[in-house]
C-alpha cells in the first residue's frame, strides 16, 4: 500500500507535480510509495482521500537525504507533453523516470529504457493529437450578446490538449472571434486575450448554416476522384472525426461514384483550348536577332 498520496489540482498539473516530485525524490519516497490521482480522479474513487487544497496528504518528511535532482531540459519537455496525455499512470511513470535518473546516470542515454519508449510514445500521441485538433476544428457563427460575430467549434480531442493548443488558434486567427468547446475545457478568444474555461457538450456548439451549405457545394465540385485513395484518406483523417466535419458528410457519396467518374474522365474526348498558347521561343532566338 502507498504510504504517499498525492492529489493535484487538475488534470495537467504540471507545476504541481514538478513540486511534489521534487519534495518526495529529496526525502528519498520510492515510486512504489506514492500514489498519484487528480482532484477530478481523486473524486471518483472511493479509496482515495484527496486533499481539498491539491497539495499531499501525507506529506514526505520534513527532512531530505539528497540534493534537488537535475534533469536535462529535455527532459523537462518530455514532461510538459506527457502530462497532457490521457493515460491515468502518466504521473506514475514520470515520477519513476525522474527517481531512476537521479540514481541511473545512464538513463538518459539509454533510448532502449521501457520507461523511456513509454513516454516517448505516450508523447508522440500527444503531438498527432495536437496536429489532428489543427486539421479538423471546423469553426462556425453566432452572434453573441452584444450583436458580434463569434466563430464557435466543437472538437473531441484524445487527450487533454485543448488549452497547450490554444495559441496555435490564436496565431492563426488572431483577427477572428472565436471559441473551442471540447468535453474537458473551452477556449475563447476575444481579439485581445485569451479565456479558459470548463468543458462543455457539443449541443453547446451551433448547429450547420447557409454558409457551411456553400462550402459543402464547392468541396462535391472540387473532388477529384482520380485521386482518391480511401485508405490514406482514412489513415490521415480517421473516422472518429467524420461526425464533427461538414464535408465528412459527402465522402460516402462521393467515394461510391468515383470509379465511375474516373472512367468517364478517361474515355471523354480530349478539348482544345479556346485560346492558342504561343510556343515559346528560346532565349539564344532573341539574343540572334
Amino acid at each position: 500500500m502507498a504510504l504517499h498520496t498525492i492529489t493535484l489540482a487538475h488534470a495537467t498539473d504540471w507545476p504541481g507535480f514538478r513540486q511534489a516530485a521534487r519534495t518526495l525524490v529529496q526525502a528519498g519516497v520510492p515510486p512504489q510509495e506514492v500514489e498519484w490521482f487528480t482532484a477530478q480522479g481523486a473524486a471518483q474513487d472511493l479509496f482515495a482521500a484527496p486533499s481539498p487544497s491539491g497539495l499531499p496528504l501525507d506529506a514526505p518528511p520534513k527532512q531530505t537525504v539528497g540534493p534537488a535532482p537535475r534533469v536535462p531540459e529535455d527532459f523537462l519537455r518530455l514532461c510538459e507533453r506527457l502530462v497532457l496525455h490521457r493515460n491515468p499512470a502518466r504521473f506514475a511513470l514520470m515520477y519513476r523516470l525522474l527517481w531512476r535518473m537521479a540514481r541511473e546516470r545512464g538513463l538518459r542515454h539509454d533510448p532502449l529504457d521501457a520507461d523511456r519508449m513509454q513516454a516517448h510514445h505516450m508523447v508522440r500521441a500527444v503531438a498527432r493529437d495536437m496536429h489532428k485538433m489543427h486539421a479538423f476544428v471546423r469553426f462556425r457563427p453566432v452572434t453573441d450578446g452584444e450583436g458580434r460575430t463569434v466563430q464557435v467549434a466543437w472538437f473531441e480531442p484524445d487527450h487533454f490538449i485543448t488549452e497547450a493548443n490554444a495559441g496555435f488558434f490564436v496565431r492563426r486567427f488572431t483577427q477572428m472571434h472565436w471559441a473551442i468547446l471540447t468535453p474537458d475545457a473551452s477556449v475563447r478568444w476575444d481579439g485581445a486575450q485569451l479565456h479558459t474555461g470548463p468543458g462543455g457538450q457539443r449541443s453547446d456548439a451551433p448547429p450547420p448554416d447557409a454558409g457551411e451549405a456553400l462550402w459543402l457545394t464547392y468541396y462535391r465540385h472540387i473532388f477529384n476522384p482520380a485521386r482518391l485513395k480511401t485508405d490514406m484518406m482514412r489513415k490521415e483523417m480517421p473516422q472518429r472525426y467524420w461526425h464533427n466535419l461538414p464535408e465528412a458528410a459527402l465522402i460516402t457519396e462521393l467515394t461510391r461514384g468515383a470509379h465511375e467518374r474516373s472512367a468517364r474522365m478517361v474515355e471523354a474526348e480530349a478539348t482544345t483550348p479556346r485560346k492558342a498558347i504561343a510556343p515559346l521561343i528560346p532565349s539564344h532566338a532573341h539574343a540572334s536577332r
